[in-house]
């Protein structure tokens, strides 16, 4: 590749980080020495070692940008599935309560040794599809019989 299409490169390329390390090979095109190239960009030696070195094994391809997968995840799918099953079983009884995320860091502590902080436990339950709003609880002695007989009663300060 020569310098015009180089050049070309440098000016047409939107993100920075690329640009920076065309530019780089601009100057070593030119002649210029590592060293100096770092000097020029305000960058290490090592930087543009490993740019000129990209280059010079897998041509310009070898200056794109590569995919970090990141960290990998603490719970494997499997689990993942049993945790969303554990979450809707516990909201769906009858008898009321409510489901919070110590529970939920709770369950998976004791079955898959991996803690989460609570603010990671609403992020993992999002990620499986779960919404945090909950219905109102309700009590485990409530009768509907007991509602029904109150309603009855007259109220004392109507007219």
């Amino acid at each position: 590749m020569n310098n015009l299409n180089l050049a070309a490169l440098v000016k047409s390329e939107k993100r920075a980080r690329k640009r920076m390390r065309y530019l780089a090979l601009l100057h070593f095109t030119e002649g210029h020495s590592r060293t100096a190239i770092a000097n020029m960009l305000k960058v290490s030696r090592t930087s543009v070692n490993t740019w000129v070195t990209h280059y010079l094994t897998h041509g310009i391809s070898g200056l794109d940008d590569k995919h970090n997968p990141g960290r990998p995840a603490q719970l494997s799918a499997k689990q993942l599935i049993n945790l969303k099953e554990f979450v809707q079983r516990q909201s769906l009884p009858e008898s009321g309560g409510r489901l919070m995320a110590r529970d939920v860091s709770l369950f998976i502590q004791s079955e898959f040794g991996v803690t989460f902080k609570q603010a990671n436990i609403y992020r993992l339950l999002h990620q499986l599809g779960l919404s945090w709003i909950t219905t109102r609880s309700r009590h485990p002695k409530q009768s509907q019989d007991i509602q029904d007989a109150f309603k009855k009663f007259p109220a004392v300060n109507d007219p």
